[in-house]
């Protein structure tokens, strides 16, 4: 598997080699008679020659193409399209699909300085006026659902280095900022190389997912490895994943889907929405890879999960927690492969302070969940502010090298040196000083596992403490059921002083009792576990929590939303000095609730 140069090289040679094999099938949003969807190697090949042979013959090989499509297999034969053609695909979500509409979309368009753009015809025409009103007349768009742009036998095969950009990843940061990382062919070969190792993946192997296409977990792990291993992968649409979870499930049992996953909010969201009914048609037997990339990874899901689908045939050792992100192209470490996730309780005091070290008995503790151990990259954890190596066993930002890191985000050389080429302290680690990517998530190494403990920029320091986010959002949503898992945001706003906020999702229909009592509930469950005062509590509807494409909450934005008063609360607890400094943003319209 690496002799090839390029994956335009690998994937040209695999359509050879398993041209009558399926590639994919898709499963439409329809489940009752629609008939899925087969794409073989071979056609899948042939249409992408297609869209080779037109974007060689319209300039843009070589150029930055922008895809928007709906999920299904018209994306895949497009970002094909562009491996085939030597051109750099920047996958993004479809404005029509999305509630920002044009908003990211436009900042990528401009950013990637995109040549060309591939879509559907059902989404053409909306695309090509949004171009215009752009003023983007000079950016030629193409409906590659039909048939009759481009003969498949005038493509050429392009003439590419490992070095050559094989895809901008625009990451689910600012809106207005987006960030493309720099996908380099070497970049891809060398992580599709890490999951192969990881997940012990063969020709065999088949995967199943519902993931954004746009994502790197959707892109990277469940179509492009496919196509690294001559593999095949059964998916469906987020829309579809969302609105009946069981599907997912189902296909697993229905076409023997071995390895697949997504956030921890999904296991979460089938376990509270599979009924029994649903659950008695489940073959979960050969799922033997359940991948799980969230940080941090709950025990609890873990724990919920295996119990509510044993009797499927899920089996514990099936869980397969890992860490990556798209500046690592995407996979840094894994659970090796039929091996029971590792999860370490430790003393919350001194997680607090840096450490990770046995639990004292009656004092408070915490359960991280390992995301497993590393192969193909050199890790470190360093402290972020001397930049020096912290021992085993201690907590620091995590720092990474390897062949898949990719060389930094497009157009951003000041922020390149920072985060790309990061360097330790004087006079440590010798000639591999420099070089290293900084994560910006902390995490520790103990026994050989990795364990994510939290982002940088979100950590809380509150009276001298390191509070993580996620604990406080834990004890929040263990007050009441109303309350869901993974609904709410934590952070920080100073005034004189720092000031906890809690911004929380509630559903009105399953309070026990009303809002304001909810309220001070939570207030005394955080100063009772945690020691903290929540002066600051916000209950709102349920959608209103942003978050990323892969789950994470994003708090930084809900702290920016917060300061700004763009939030709508259903009920609300301030505290004097932090009302002022909301009211101040906001103006004289900001309405008071409470």
């Amino acid at each position: 598997m690496t002799s090839f140069r390029t994956f335009t090289e690998l994937v040209l040679d695999r359509a050879a080699e398993r041209s009558a094999q399926d590639a994919f099938i898709f499963l439409p949003d329809d489940a009752n008679g629609s008939v899925p969807e087969h794409l073989s190697y071979a056609g899948l090949d042939q249409d992408a020659r297609r869209i080779a042979s037109w974007l060689q013959a319209n300039g843009a090989a070589g150029g930055q193409v922008l895809l928007l499509y709906p999920s299904g297999t018209d994306f895949i034969k497009a970002f094909t399209g562009c491996l085939y053609a030597g051109s750099v695909a920047v996958p993004a979500p479809l404005p029509t699909e999305q509630g920002q509409h044009f908003t990211r979309v436009s900042g990528i368009l401009r950013d990637a300085q995109v040549c060309a753009v591939l879509t559907d015809a059902a989404n053409a025409p909306e695309i090509a006026a949004w171009l215009a009103s752009e003023g983007h007349t000079d950016v030629r768009c193409l409906a590659t659902d039909g048939t009759d742009y481009a003969d498949a036998d005038a493509y050429r095969v392009p003439d590419l280095t490992p070095e050559h950009l094989a895809f901008l990843q625009y990451t689910s940061g600012s809106t207005s900022d987006p960030k493309g990382v720099m996908v380099s062919h070497r970049n891809l070969l060398a992580n599709e190389a890490a999951i192969h190792h990881a997940a012990g993946t063969d020709h065999q192997t088949r995967f199943g997912g519902w993931l954004p296409f746009y994502h790197d977990m959707g892109l990277i792990g469940h179509i492009l490895h496919p196509l690294y291993i001559g593999g095949s992968a059964v998916l469906l649409s987020p829309t579809s994943f969302l609105r009946r979870p069981h599907r997912w499930l189902k296909s697993i049992g229905d076409y023997g889907v071995t390895i697949g996953g997504g956030p921890n909010f999904a296991f979460d969201l089938c376990v509270r929405r599979v009924t029994d009914e649903q659950l008695a048609e489940l073959d979960l037997s050969t799922w033997v890879s359940a991948a799980n990339g969230a940080e941090p990874i709950r025990r609890e899901t873990i724990e919920a999960f295996t119990q509510r689908f044993a009797p499927a045939g899920f089996k514990p050792e099936s869980f397969f927690p890992c860490y990556g992100m798209a500046e690592t192209t995407l996979l840094v470490s894994g659970t090796p492969k039929g091996r029971r996730p590792a999860v370490r309780t430790i003393d919350a005091a001194a997680l607090e302070q840096g450490t990770l070290t046995d639990p004292v008995a009656h004092q408070p503790r915490r359960e991280l969940v390992s995301s497993g151990i590393i192969h193909d990259f050199t890790v470190k954890i360093v402290d972020p502010d001397s930049r020096t190596e912290r021992p085993e066993g201690s907590v620091g930002e995590i720092w990474v090298k390897g062949d898949s890191v990719a060389s930094g985000y497009w157009k951003r050389p000041l922020t390149n040196v920072e985060i790309f080429d990061a360097h330790l302290a004087d006079g440590a680690g010798g000639q591999d000083a420099g070089g290293w990517l900084r994560t910006g998530d902390l995490g520790a190494l103990d026994g050989g596992e990795l364990y994510v403990t939290g982002r940088l920029k979100e950590l809380i320091i509150f009276n001298g403490r390191n509070l993580y986010p996620q604990d406080v959002e834990r004890a929040v949503q263990a007050t009441d059921k109303a309350l869901g898992v993974g609904s709410g945001a934590v952070f920080t706003v100073e005034t004189d002083r720092e000031h906890l906020v809690v911004v929380q999702e509630v559903r009105i229909s399953a309070v026990n009792g009303d809002l304001r009592t909810l309220a001070t509930t939570i207030q005394s469950r955080i100063g009772q576990q945690l020691n903290v005062p929540a002066g600051n509590v916000l209950l709102v509807r349920p959608g209103t929590i942003r978050k990323t494409t892969s789950g994470k909450i994003q708090r930084t934005l809900m702290r920016k939303r917060f300061l700004q008063g763009e939030l709508t609360p259903l009920y609300e607890v301030l505290e004097p000095a932090v009302r002022k400094i909301v009211a101040d943003a906001a103006g004289p319209a900001l309405a008071v609730t409470a």
